[in-house]
């Protein structure tokens, strides 16, 4: 299905991909150059059409690997999204928020895409200093420049998002937000993102696999697997997802889809969202996933899993950028 992205012409299919393992080598261990084009192209192959990147990922590598792949197919058919805000010019990561700086970035992300516009374009993270109206400023600048089509702000807070669309520039705002960890659903942002006609894309929305069906109570982790440090893999907790997620399973049966197809679809037909951006490592992990885009869920299905999933609702996000899905 094609979506529209807040007050912008930017249009895509409403399921794309999360490029943080393509070229990410900072984040994942391990990874291959064509490992990453290979995902690209997998997507681009099976109807997903929305590429989300960032500098940050690899320090502009995986920008410039999902380049590499935009560059041999139709670029007016593709939407790129890239951010920026991470500042390592003193030696160490800083988030920075200055107009000059993001103007900067922006140009820089041109050039490593390979590409004359950005389809999207997000402030990465909000930095303490920097007025947010002046910030998405300088992006309106690069819009009306040609540069950029669409100006976005993730993992911004709700009081932030507001600031920052002072002047309605804002089209749309990604951050952290699955079955498991629905919080923005109380805190207004969602509410607030509706109301003023900007678009809204959660990552993780797999929630380190666990919302694919693929763990069971005798899963265990090497002791320096980031998933021994997240709550969502410590009891009770745990087992209470479990049982969550087992309640998707024979819907999920009726619809000859897996439990992380039918998740998906979930948050597909969700009013609140816009797009979803499951991240992948491997091409069948690709492939599987765009097939959530033929699984249409009845209103009866779609309020199972709601319901099966409402003690989340008020869970907290918070997860590490390095988690993977």
């Amino acid at each position: 299905m094609m979506v529209k992205f807040g007050h912008s012409t930017v249009e895509a299919n409403s399921l794309g991909l999360g490029t943080n393992a393509v070229g990410g080598y900072n984040l994942f261990p391990d990874l291959s150059d064509d490992d990453g084009r290979k995902l690209v192209e997998a997507a681009l192959a099976n109807g997903i059409n929305l590429l989300d990147t960032a500098y940050v990922y690899g320090l502009g590598h995986s920008e410039e690997l999902v380049g590499e792949v935009v560059k041999e197919h139709s670029r007016d058919q593709i939407v790129v999204a890239t951010k920026g805000a991470h500042d390592f010019s003193t030696g160490e990561e800083v988030i920075n928020n200055d107009p000059q700086f993001l103007t900067d970035q922006v140009n820089k992300s041109l050039e490593r895409l390979g590409t004359d516009y950005i389809d999207i374009y997000y402030i990465h993270f909000p930095d303490h200093d920097t007025p947010k109206a002046e910030a998405v400023g300088a992006l309106q600048r690069l819009r009306e420049a040609g540069k950029i089509r669409a100006i976005g702000l993730s993992n911004f807070s709700l009081d932030q998002i507001k600031e920052a669309n002072a002047d309605g520039y804002v089209d749309v705002v990604e951050d952290e937000f699955s079955l498991l960890h629905q919080d923005h659903l109380k805190d207004g942002k969602l509410d607030y993102l509706h109301d003023n006609q900007i678009s809204f894309v959660p990552y993780f929305p797999l929630a380190s696999g666990l919302l694919t069906g693929k763990y069971d109570q005798d899963v265990t982790f090497p002791k320096d697997d980031i998933r021994n440090q997240i709550a969502d893999f410590k009891e009770p907790r745990y087992s209470a997802i479990l049982a969550a997620v087992d309640k998707v399973r024979p819907i999920a049966a009726s619809h000859q889809a897996t439990v992380a197809q039918t998740i998906l679809a979930w948050y597909l037909q969700n009013p609140l969202i816009t797009a979803v951006i499951p991240g992948a490592k491997r091409a069948d992990q690709v492939i599987s996933n765009a097939k959530a885009m033929d699984v249409i869920l009845t209103s009866e299905e779609y309020g199972q899993i709601e319901e099966a999933f409402k003690e989340f609702a008020a869970v907290k996000s918070g997860k590490s950028l390095k988690d993977p899905d």
